[in-house]
């Protein structure tokens, strides 16, 4: 199976069962920057419950800019934020600690363009993961696509409906299961159990 996909920002779970099912992996490289969208967020699970970390990109006048041409603002301290929130979320997980030294560095390391952030989070993941997997890229934009399953959608996860099995959450005993959250979360909570997990599951 050879499926058309969105490199995203730490995606979410069923971006990462999609990829354990596929044979081939083609990411979108070629589409118009829509906002309200996970190509520049993600979301954990907090103290609080759900927590969405948004990463602020530079804004143009541009009126269809391509999301490979979105470059990240850098007067705010985001990546900092973003540590500490996830540090907040996950530091008492079975599998942060073990992870932390992997996952770190990029929070420190100034990346210029959205894009290149997003398919290194993924290549980071999938290190963490043990899961190697091929990848294509797309050279142009078509709004259909007969020769992959086109799971493009996913990167918008208001029409994300994936539904997956329960797995033990940091706060789950009070807030409950929160569904389809960062591959981070099943990653810190799961940690070498959870690329079973992945192929288990069902889009």
């Amino acid at each position: 199976m050879n499926i058309l996909i969105h490199p995203s920002y730490f995606p979410s779970i069923s971006h990462f069962v999609a990829m354990a099912k596929a044979d081939v992996v083609t990411f979108e490289m070629d589409d118009n920057f829509q906002k309200q969208t996970n190509r520049n967020r993600m979301f954990i699970y907090s103290p609080n419950g759900i927590q969405l970390l948004n990463i602020p990109i530079k804004h143009t006048k541009i009126a269809h800019q391509k999301t490979k041409e979105v470059q990240l603002e850098t007067a705010f301290d985001w990546q900092k934020q973003h540590f500490k929130s996830l540090e907040a979320a996950y530091r008492s997980s079975p599998f942060f600690e073990y992870f932390e030294d992997t996952i770190h560095p990029i929070f420190e390391k100034k990346h210029k363009f959205l894009m290149d952030l997003n398919l290194e989070t993924m290549e980071l993941v999938s290190k963490c993961l043990k899961f190697e997997f091929d990848y294509n890229e797309t050279t142009e934009y078509f709004f259909d696509i007969n020769d992959k399953q086109d799971l493009r959608t996913l990167i918008n996860g208001k029409k994300d409906v994936t539904q997956l099995e329960r797995y033990t959450q940091v706060f789950g005993n009070k807030h409950g299961f929160i569904n389809n959250l960062s591959i981070l979360d099943l990653l810190f909570n799961e940690g070498r159990y959870a690329l079973d997990y992945l192929k288990q599951q069902q889009l």
